[in-house]
């Protein structure tokens, strides 16, 4: 785990750019063990690649840049490859001069052994880029899932590329400015969609793409390509014990293959059933070393409190259990820091806890396990149960139930209902209006988070064509998905978890921490895709096969729990309470009124009107301390670091 800067110019020489030993310090977070530069300069171009190295795997001999032995392929890599001891096995048998231990080395080699084709072969998380000397060409790519990050500017004849956008930022090739469809996108969905940032002129390497820029008659060619995608290739060959079987399987290995590190180790632990049981594997697997735990919760109340689960998880694992409590009146002083850390505004409150629970588990160890994406591939998120509810009303009024292959019965359905019970507020916004619409359509109302935020801005703000509804039906209409509950889970594969995902980067990667996803290897993704909808979401089960995949491995309470929290923030506690003074100033300031983008009176209301678990002053201050940090510059990254 790293953090990884890149520049290729044919318009600036070296001394046009800011030093890259003064780049590198814009993601020092990223890597304190040591900062790597390598530099060339041609008649006609200029490359430039920096690293700052977290070090995990052979810590002594993984230095980078990592340059091969003829001296050709430079790398600069970003994260972990699990299975580089059987590709070093191979590459050595094939005559590679590796000579490390070291992932990195590793896959260097499969790039000169099998070229773009090494994507093929890797098991991990990933964003790198390696330069071709002879070629005169960069390589770049980024994991499937999107578990590591990758960001780029290009403008014909400068390529500047980094492990997050405030290094981009620090070169000079481009002015901060905001994206008038990248904001679109935020105000609907609290992320953005596609390559787009917040950022004008700044994109985003998609995960499970690669890039190539090479040198093309003064000036650069830039082509990229998408490497792999989600097969819905339905498996009709097995039953349900069968693939209960081999899912179980493959968490275990999934989780072995993550736990391979030279440093110490932990895992996050919420008490919920995808990271308890990470945690109760990893300890069982980590014979003769006990495992580290570490949980995070407010004091605010047992809505805000799940210790009394994860406690019960860390017994039974017999793991050192360590715990925090995140206090509302450090909001004013943590809250712009974790802005800086994010470079955008995305996802809910929950990066709150993240952050704190990351900077306790880096007191501790350097790299920890965690549970994330295990609501998106086991099919987990109530918003399932209830677009598959309308679907199933609507077969049973319309008889069209019949047509539906892969739909869920209204008969096997009903005795899941009860699950709803705490999520009135979402039904009656639901079926407010549109009933019985598009899919598409419905599954965007279940989504979209506009609603009291669109009348907080300005109209100029929201005069733009663009349709984020638009974009979101391209990803959800893919061909090939078959199902309600495929589409649904796709969309949020490609574009919700992503944005999840940067926020587990970034919380981590601003303690120096190493974040591994053991649900997130590729394999299972690939293995939940094939399994017929009908088995997998059967009669609305949510979690079905995960649940009877893992029976036997956690505790029977958490087994057998019901009250999904999720992380939930006493953010509209603390606005009205001890952050009031912070929330107000923030938002109601004179500069916030000057900036143009707010109706300051339905701001106003806002404040007053914010329901316990309403996600609107988190979606305004967000955005004011990401202008405030980003486009003003008055908040200098000297005052932010931890």
């Amino acid at each position: 785990m790293c953090g990884i800067i890149g520049i290729f110019s044919t318009s600036k020489r070296r001394a046009d750019w800011p030093p890259m030993e003064k780049l590198l310090d814009s993601i020092r977070h990223r890597g304190p063990d040591g900062n790597g530069v390598e530099q060339e300069e041609r008649s006609d171009s200029f490359v430039s690649l920096g690293h700052a190295r977290l070090a995990i795997i052979d810590p002594e001999h993984g230095r980078q840049p990592m340059t091969t032995a003829d001296g050709n392929l430079s790398i600069i890599f970003n994260g972990e490859i699990y299975n580089y001891l059987e590709l070093r096995r191979e590459l050595l048998a094939k005559g590679h001069p590796i000579r490390s231990y070291s992932d990195t080395e590793v896959l260097l080699y499969a790039y000169r052994e099998w070229g773009e084709d090494c994507l093929d072969r890797l098991l991990g998380m990933f964003a790198f880029a390696i330069w071709d000397r002879r070629a005169q060409r960069i390589f770049c790519a980024r994991d499937r899932i999107g578990i590591k990050p990758f960001y780029y500017y290009f403008d014909g004849s400068s390529f500047v590329f980094a492990s997050e956008i405030k290094a981009i930022l620090a070169t000079g090739a481009v002015k901060a400015e905001s994206d008038a469809n990248g904001l679109q996108d935020y105000l609907t969905f609290q992320f953005c969609l596609d390559d787009k940032t917040l950022f004008r002129q700044i994109k985003k390497l998609k995960p499970g793409w690669k890039l190539n820029i090479s040198l093309d008659k003064q000036r650069l060619k830039l082509d990229q390509r998408e490497y792999w995608d989600v097969d819905y290739d339905i498996d009709h060959q097995h039953d349900e014990r069968w693939f209960v079987d081999h899912l179980a399987g493959l968490i275990e290995d999934a989780t072995r293959m993550h736990l391979r590190s030279d440093v110490p180790l932990g895992a996050h632990l919420s008490g919920g059933l995808d990271s308890s049981t990470i945690v109760c594997l990893a300890a069982d697997m980590l014979r003769g070393e006990r495992l580290k735990t570490f949980t995070g919760a407010f004091p605010e109340g047992p809505q805000y409190d799940e210790t009394g689960y994860a406690k019960l998880v860390a017994q039974a694992a017999n793991t050192e259990y360590y715990e925090t409590y995140i206090q509302g009146k450090e909001l004013p002083d943590v809250l712009p820091r974790i802005m800086y850390y994010m470079d955008e505004p995305l996802a809910g409150p929950g990066v709150i806890p993240q952050y704190y629970v990351s900077h306790l588990a880096a007191q501790h160890v350097k790299v920890v396990l965690g549970g994330q994406g295990g609501d998106e591939l086991f099919i987990g998120y109530a918003r399932y149960l209830v677009a598959y509810l309308e679907q199933c009303l609507s077969g049973a009024i319309y008889e069209t139930a019949h047509a539906q292959k892969y739909a869920v019965s209204l008969e096997s359905i009903v005795p899941n209902l009860p699950l709803l019970q705490t999520y009135r507020p979402m039904l009656q916004g639901l079926w407010r209006d549109g009933l019985f619409d598009s899919p598409d359509k419905r599954y965007f109302k279940l989504l979209d988070r506009s609603e009291g935020m669109a009348q907080l801005f300005s109209r100029d703000t929201q005069a733009n064509a663009y349709s984020p509804f638009e974009s979101m039906q391209e990803i959800f209409n893919r061909k090939g998905l078959h199902s309600l509950i495929n589409q649904m889970t796709y969309f949020d594969l490609k574009s919700s978890l992503p944005a999840l995902l940067h926020v587990e980067d970034r919380t981590s990667m601003s303690a120096s921490l190493e974040s591994r996803v053991p649900l997130l290897d590729h394999r299972l993704v690939e293995f939940m895709a094939r399994i017929p909808p009908n088995i997998k979401f059967a009669g609305g089960r949510m979690k079905h096969l995960f649940k009877e995949a893992v029976r036997n491995t956690v505790p029977q309470p958490i087994f057998e729990r019901k009250d999904k929290m999720g992380f939930p923030t006493p953010l509209a506690q603390w606005s009205k309470g001890v952050a009031k003074d912070f929330v107000h100033d923030t938002l109601l300031s004179r500069q916030a009124r000057e900036r143009g983008l707010y109706d300051m009176a339905q701001v106003e209301g806002a404040l007053a009107n914010e329901k316990e678990f309403g996600r609107v002053v988190w979606g305004l201050l967000c955005t004011e301390l990401w202008h405030r940090i980003f486009i003003d510059g008055d908040l200098q990254p000297s005052g932010l670091h931890a």
